[in-house]
């Protein structure tokens, strides 16, 4: 929809979002109107550098041709139908995923906490079936984030923080231990715990990538104790982090992993890859979805992946947040920046407000996110170049030299 062609103003748009609409978001000053690459425009004509990629989703660029070309294609044809008979794009799309990141067996839901959802449903069945009633156990990380439904909800290890607050008690059967202590997640875990679940980089706990001596020893660990690793890479996954997922920077391979964002290139989808013994703990009946795996959101993120995978842009975002990294040492205020490909965050002192400078940054027409108090977060389309970071870099000096 056009503004022009609704003979609204921007400030109808806003004033009927907030007669209407539950809000619970922090709204930018603006109405998003158009997108194309890294860039997003508002209905005054403003050109916004867009490092925020609606949350790390639109990672082969804003309005993909070749997806936008498939979603139109796919809804001519056949918008929607249950999951009985088969679908040319859910095959298609499933084929294209297990051989890829080298899995066996994969199950569509539509977002990122319904896949974390399935993978915590999965894993408790597993171990239930396999040893016994008492082995549903999870032992997650604290600062963690995994999703807002309750699953998810109580497997992130914020208690008494951030999404927990206000919603009574959480799922039974979780327990948390600091991130990157390989030895406190070992004494965390007891005879009924069935997995450890992890994100290989923590996105809302400040942009923390696990160390490898972490990661394998986790992978160690669960082998020696018939435990199972689950990984929720919603947002590290398909080529953010420089390989197509994060665990390939490793060396090591999850026994379920989730997926969403990036996979869909604009349009709601989630998944969760599992090798065909876990597989089988989801029989007929145990889990289910109606829009999981819906036919328009798996033809766009078959073309979706495609385009990823064909330009190399997991290869694109290594080399570019190498770089976008290494210039960002340079701020003034600087504590420390830390990434993993173009998952970037940067930590200032405490005399710098990381929500202060996102809304410079907004200001100054460049979208970022804040984390906290002090730190902010990039996550933009894969197909960024160094001169976009260039030109970001120079607009947050900008921000924190105001703020400062």
């Amino acid at each position: 929809m056009k503004m022009k062609d609704l003979g609204l103003t921007a400030e109808d748009i806003k004033k009927k979002a907030s007669t209407y609409m539950i809000e619970t978001y922090e709204r930018f000053d603006f109405v998003a109107e158009t997108a194309k690459d890294q860039y997003l425009y508002d209905t005054e004509g403003n050109k916004y550098l867009d490092f925020y990629a609606g949350i790390a989703v639109n990672s082969a660029g804003n309005n993909n041709e070749k997806v936008v070309e498939a979603i139109i294609d796919q809804a001519k044809d056949l918008i929607h139908t249950f999951n009985y008979p088969y679908t040319i794009p859910q095959a298609l799309l499933a084929e294209k995923v297990c051989t890829t990141i080298g899995m066996d067996k994969i199950f569509f839901q539509n977002s990122g906490t319904e896949a974390n959802e399935a993978m915590i449903k999965m894993a408790r069945k597993y171990g239930i079936e396999k040893y016994g009633p008492n082995k549903y156990h999870i032992v997650t990380a604290k600062m963690g984030f995994h999703g807002r439904t309750f699953g998810s909800m109580s497997a992130t290890g914020q208690p008494g923080n951030g999404c927990q607050v206000g919603f009574g008690p959480m799922t039974y059967g979780f327990s948390y231990a600091p991130y990157n202590d390989l030895e406190a997640f070992k004494n965390a875990c007891t005879e009924n715990t069935i997995a450890i679940m992890i994100e290989p980089v923590q996105g809302e706990g400040g942009v923390h990538p696990a160390t490898m001596e972490f990661m394998k020893g986790l992978r160690a660990f669960c082998d020696e104790k018939g435990m199972l690793l689950l990984l929720d890479e919603v947002q590290t996954g398909w080529c953010r982090t420089g390989s197509v997922m994060s665990f390939m920077n490793y060396g090591i391979k999850p026994d379920i992993v989730s997926m969403a964002k990036a996979l869909g290139g604009g349009m709601p989808i989630g998944a969760i890859c599992t090798t065909t013994e876990i597989a089988k703990a989801f029989s007929a009946g145990s889990h289910g979805t109606t829009f999981g795996g819906h036919p328009v959101s798996c033809a766009a993120a078959y073309a979706e992946v495609n385009e990823l995978l064909d330009k190399k842009l997991d290869q694109n975002a290594k080399e570019v947040g190498d770089y976008f990294a290494e210039i960002l040492k340079k701020l003034p205020h600087v504590k420390e920046v830390r990434h993993q490909g173009l998952l970037v965050g940067v930590e200032f002192d405490d005399t710098i407000n990381g929500v202060e400078v996102k809304h410079e940054c907004i200001k100054r027409k460049l979208l970022i996110t804040a984390i906290g108090d002090h730190i902010i977060r990039m996550i933009p389309p894969l197909i960024i170049t160094k001169e976009n970071c260039d030109e970001a870099f120079e607009i947050i000096k900008a921000s924190v030299e105001a703020l400062a």
